[in-house]
């Protein structure tokens, strides 16, 4: 069974993003270039002027050897500067911060723990905005920058680095016995059918029951937003709970054989547990909301609602900090800046998590196995920052 996932998960990824340009993240093209050797004379050289240095050397005119120490690059910048790190309270998201708090450190920062601060957006931007933190890498753009404008945060919080662009696929699920016995591929389908809506009343209220996000996340805005902006308040209701909750009742449900609308999002294991194209379909928008138009480029057989508008732009995951700890700490902003971490990799993590590899402990030993695997890419990205420190 869980080769199968695993199989699965694969091909979903590869499918989604074209893993073999994503997984191009940790080339040379984004590593720091090595310093340009520095110029000097063979033995022997004349110089302009023709005078002789004092070791038998000819010197340039006015050329005199300098008595100052060279500039010592500290292999720990951050030493004795202590970064108050949080992370988002959604399981796929715990190995990247525990990635960059690994990396911090080995720079000599002291980190706080981001497990004893988990937060919702909602709930992170306003601390940060206050200083009781100083970043988090779990900003998802365009969906945050909403909530980070409703803090009041805009002027002095920034998004920096580019740790996986266009990474985030969100969107919303049906069940495909469901939607084939009923011909719906858009969820205008279920918000303009009274009838439709109802096969996925769970609650007896007549409307349908779209399994959705945290109270506090952006995805939770964005979907009432998008059914307010249709008109279907009378026949789809979100329903606003623990994430995890929500889907593993959606799994018992479909493995029942009842219908099941969900919202997901990827890089995660939803889509090896309930796979597009094969157990369910992604449900595609006529009237997506302005801020999240933007086709996905996904096949037909998963996404039939062609051009797949899914209500959402695929989302860039990169680290939120506050200006005044970027500023205070060139190091740490230069390695914010660099890292980067392939999809497919948080992918696969995500699905041992979900298998069993869930403890703390697991997510720190997960961190550590991928940067022993990407040391050398590593190493250069930790020595540009120390340059810059």
């Amino acid at each position: 069974m869980k080769e199968r996932n695993l199989w699965r998960v694969l091909v979903a990824v590869f499918v989604v993003f074209g893993l073999a340009v994503a997984s191009c993240g940790n080339d040379d093209d984004d590593a720091p270039s090595a310093p340009a050797p520095s110029e000097e004379a063979p033995d022997g050289a004349e110089a302009s002027d023709g005078t002789e240095a004092s070791d038998g050397s000819e010197a340039s005119d006015g050329a005199e050897a300098s008595d100052e120490p060279e500039e010592v690059v500290s292999d720990m910048p951050g030493e004795g500067v202590s970064v108050r790190m949080a992370r988002a309270n959604w399981s796929t998201g715990y190995m990247q911060a525990a990635i960059y708090r690994a990396l911090l450190g080995e720079l000599g920062y002291e980190v706080s723990d981001p497990s004893e601060a988990e937060l919702s957006p909602s709930t992170f931007y306003p601390a940060l905005g206050e200083g009781e933190y100083d970043l988090w890498v779990n900003g998802w753009f365009p969906i945050h920058t909403t909530l980070i404008d409703e803090a009041g945060v805009g002027d002095i919080v920034s998004p920096i680095g580019n740790e996986i662009v266009a990474g985030g696929l969100q969107g919303f699920i049906v069940d495909k016995a469901t939607a084939e016995a009923n011909g719906i591929t858009m969820l205008d389908d279920i918000g303009d059918n009274p009838e439709i809506a109802a096969l996925f009343d769970i609650d007896g209220n007549g409307k349908a029951d779209l399994m959705g996000c945290n109270d506090g996340w952006g995805c939770q805005v964005v979907i009432n937003d998008t059914i307010a902006e249709n008109g279907w308040e009378d026949t789809i209701e979100q329903v606003s709970a623990e994430h995890a909750a929500l889907f593993a009742d959606s799994v018992g449900r479909f493995n029942r054989g009842e219908s099941i609308l969900q919202y997901i999002w990827t890089p995660g294991a939803f889509t090896a547990e309930l796979v597009p194209g094969s157990d369910v379909i992604w449900l595609s928008l006529s009237n997506p909301l302005d801020s999240q138009v933007g086709a996905a480029a996904l096949p037909v057989e998963q996404c039939p609602g062609q051009p797949c508008e899914m209500g959402f732009v695929a989302a860039d995951i990169r680290v939120v900090a506050s200006n005044e700890f970027l500023s205070a700490n060139p190091a740490a902003a230069a390695l914010l800046e660099l890292v980067t971490i392939p999809v497919i990799d948080i992918a696969l993590q995500n699905l041992a998590y979900d298998g069993g590899a869930n403890t703390e402990a697991d997510v720190q030993a997960a961190a550590q196995d991928w940067i022993t695997a990407n040391r050398a890419t590593v190493d250069q990205w930790l020595a540009n920052a120390r340059n810059a420190g």
